[in-house]
């Protein structure tokens, strides 16, 4: 079946048809490569010195291994979307995990800076169209009313990660080398393509395209101003995040071994963002992702007072992590919805566009830093930015309904 027969919102039929126990446990799996994934992302930022060290290179020079994993999640996104647009979704959801960690298997053997950074790439290359594919298979088999649940609970993995997997792998990287972070991720990656094998249903009610299709998608004007919501409103979050270490012990006076607990909490707080955001969005549609962005600048620039007060401005990295996360599920939605026939590369780039709000969300903290503003500065530039990411999406809403008025009008005076 292709995607032009298939109804743009998807609907329970066939594969759809499994008891709440059996789509927990789908749901589960996906959420379980989402940790894997999440904990690979983060996990070298804790081992850059360890990573130097071994491999006799400088630590700037590492963090450039960051940035080929990012590079990596860029690039896959919409190539793997428009490329792979003809699989079986099932299909793509077990080969992008193997790819996932092969890269990360070739990563743990890697004995040079250089092939170390090929692996990273490759290891960034699935992340997106991983996200974008098992958001859209869990859509698409909790149906109407559940869907952005659905998409809330898979995407609790890459925040779980941040809670448990990045301090885990952490841990064994500071005591065993660097080496056996890895090698916990390539265990998760084989443990999750045997799962997804396992419990993963035929999907074969589920639409597949073709690459023509998929790449027309990438002239909707609602596609993009949806992406620039993403890459404005969650930059403000990533300003925050990059600086929040040396906020919390040069303003707010506490010491080094403080800040584990601030991230945990942070990662609690969007862990409950997914949650509540999945609600919000399948009850309020796209007003949840005005609510989070606009409660997360309120949090943020909450985070500016009291961040030399030192444990409270903790509690309120909690708030901001919740508050973010809230417009996360709604967001994946929104691109799903305004895609139409193109659902696949709309929903890969997502994550490119969060990976975009990274850089530009470290960017602009570093720069207001450099500029003399101090550390509390960050917070206030991610405020702004989550306002801006709900204005843009409220002027999108507006485009949109303007054009669906407009369309409206033309058809009535075509029959008439």
């Amino acid at each position: 079946m292709t995607l032009e027969t298939a109804p743009a919102t998807p609907t329970r039929s066939g594969d759809s048809g499994h008891s709440p126990r059996r789509l927990a446990l789908i749901v589960i799996v996906l959420a379980l490569g989402g940790f894997g994934i999440g904990t690979t992302e983060f996990v070298a930022m804790g081992l850059l010195p360890n990573i130097a060290g071994d491999l006799g290179i400088d630590e700037p020079t590492a963090g450039h291994l960051i940035s080929a994993y990012a590079i990596g999640v860029v690039i896959g996104a919409p190539v793997i979307a428009v490329a792979a647009s003809r699989m079986s979704r099932r299909s793509l959801l077990i080969w992008l995990m193997v790819a996932f960690t092969a890269g990360n298997a070739l990563s743990l053997v890697a004995q040079s800076y250089g092939m170390l950074m090929v692996a990273r790439v490759i290891a960034g290359l699935p992340h997106g169209a991983y996200f974008g594919v098992a958001a859209l298979v869990a859509a698409h088999l909790a149906g109407p009313g559940r869907r952005a649940q659905a998409v809330g609970q898979v995407m609790l993995g890459l925040s779980v990660a941040n809670v448990l997997g990045v301090p885990a792998a952490t841990w064994l990287g500071q005591h065993f080398g660097w080496r056996s972070a890895i090698a916990m991720v390539v265990v998760i990656g084989v443990v999750t393509v045997a799962a997804l094998w396992k419990v993963m249903p035929s999907l074969n009610d589920m639409a597949t395209t073709d690459p023509r299709t998929e790449l027309g998608g990438l002239k909707s004007r609602q596609i993009w101003l949806t992406l620039v919501v993403g890459m404005i409103g969650f930059g403000g979050f990533f300003a925050f995040y990059t600086y929040l270490n040396t906020a919390l012990t040069t303003l707010g006076g506490l010491a080094e071994w403080t800040v584990p607990i601030a991230l945990a909490l942070f990662g609690l707080g969007m862990v409950t963002g997914n949650i509540v955001g999945g609600r919000l969005a399948d009850r309020l549609g796209e007003r949840a992702i005005v609510i989070g962005m606009t409660v997360a600048a309120v949090a943020l620039g909450l985070f500016a007072l009291v961040v030399s007060t030192g444990w409270p401005a903790i509690i309120v990295a909690f708030l901001v992590g919740s508050s973010g996360s809230i417009a996360l599920p709604g967001l994946q939605i929104r691109l799903m919805d305004v895609a139409h026939d193109a659902q696949t590369i709309a929903a890969a780039l997502n994550h490119s566009a969060l990976n975009v709000a990274n850089a530009i969300g470290a960017a602009a903290g570093g720069l207001v830093i450099s500029l003399g503003w101090g550390y509390r500065a960050p917070s206030l530039i991610g405020a702004v930015f989550a306002l801006s990411g709900a204005a843009i999406l409220s002027v999108a809403v507006l485009v949109d309904r303007r054009g669906a008025a407009a369309g409206s009008g033309t058809a009535v005076g075509t029959t008439g």
